[in-house]
């Protein structure tokens, strides 16, 4: 199992791989538990870890990567179990990078008709050039926006702009965090979350669940893991119609951008309106993390899920040394 890594997603990680690692011991599996610093050093138990290529890890059957954001989450240490030759659990390099660049994820979901909230993207180099025009554009969205990094989860980094005069502000502190800026307009209704497992192709969606947040005006990073920030309403209170909707799209999004073993898709919804807003191929997965909860809801024990999880990285590993490159 992989946690910690150079993001500033580092201590949430840990907190991810601490659940996984016990549950992953409670489904009858022996676990190394690998420590990636903030300095990118890979540990076990404070000794160095030797990374030879085309020689796995550790003797392990199946890595398990618990990292979020960059340099975890967007296909590098995926590319890098590849060249080590190991299985391992969730999306692969391509569908891990698109997925975690918002942009990119978004203007393929519009390829294929799904339905999205409106948006921007901002590059650091036209808003050095001429900020002017750029907030000209966004200007289009109306306020409130949404101003995030385009590459960070856990809501690092994002600002909620409802004065036009806040905006160049927020840009410029969303662009200390990433080259690529996206903002969003504000989307109607409640927000919901919907887990999917398996395999591109064939992805079993859990039962939608809603997200209440106490007094705060949305879902930011204390509300998602300072214990009492938010309430998951299990099954989200939607009409049938929305609800099937939901685990529709969210099976579409996940098969569309290539994904394996596991991720979270999010939604906005209004009525009948269903609005697809994120995809994150490795989730939470601490004691507070939506994942899980939704699966076992779903009738799916965590453990089980883990165990789930850990033998499709182990099915898509064997399937692909199969293919002659």
């Amino acid at each position: 199992m992989l946690s910690g890594g150079r993001s500033s997603e580092h201590e949430i990680s840990l907190a991810s791989g601490a659940a996984v690692h016990e549950g992953l011991v409670q489904a009858g599996h022996e676990v190394i538990g690998v420590e990636i610093g903030r300095d990118g050093t890979w540990r076990l138990d404070g000794d160095e870890v030797e990374l030879l290529a085309g020689r796995g890890l550790l003797g392990a059957d199946v890595v398990f990567p618990v990292l979020h954001g960059p340099f975890g989450e967007d296909g590098t240490v995926q590319g890098l179990l590849e060249c080590l030759d190991v299985a391992y659990v969730g999306a692969g390099v391509l569908a891990s990078a698109v997925c975690m660049d918002k942009v990119v994820f978004k203007e393929l979901m519009a390829r294929a008709g799904l339905p999205q909230v409106e948006y921007r993207a901002v590059e650091h180099r036209d808003w050095r050039e001429d900020p002017g025009r750029v907030l000209d554009d966004l200007a289009g969205l109306g306020l409130p926006v949404f101003v995030k990094p385009a590459r960070l989860g856990s809501s690092v980094g994002i600002v909620r702009v409802a004065e036009i005069d806040e905006l160049a502000a927020a840009v410029a502190q969303s662009l200390g965090h990433d080259e690529r800026v996206i903002v969003e307009a504000a989307a109607r209704g409640i927000e919901v979350e919907c887990s999917v497992l398996g395999h591109t192709g064939a992805p079993e969606a859990s039962v939608p669940g809603e997200i209440v947040v106490a007094n705060r005006e949305w879902y930011d990073y204390e509300a998602k893991y300072k214990p009492g920030g938010m309430e998951l309403v299990v099954p989200a209170r939607l009409s049938e119609a929305a609800r099937e909707r939901v685990r529709e799209l969210a099976a579409r999004a996940f098969t569309l951008s290539g994904c394996e073993g596991l991720a979270r898709v999010d939604f906005f919804v209004d009525g009948e309106d269903v609005v697809l807003n994120e995809l994150n191929t490795i989730p939470g997965f601490t004691a507070t993390s939506v994942f899980g909860k939704l699966f076992e809801a779903s009738g799916v024990p965590y453990a089980d899920l883990l165990d789930r999880l850990a033998w499709l990285g182990a099915e898509r590993h064997e399937l692909e040394r199969s293919y002659r490159h």
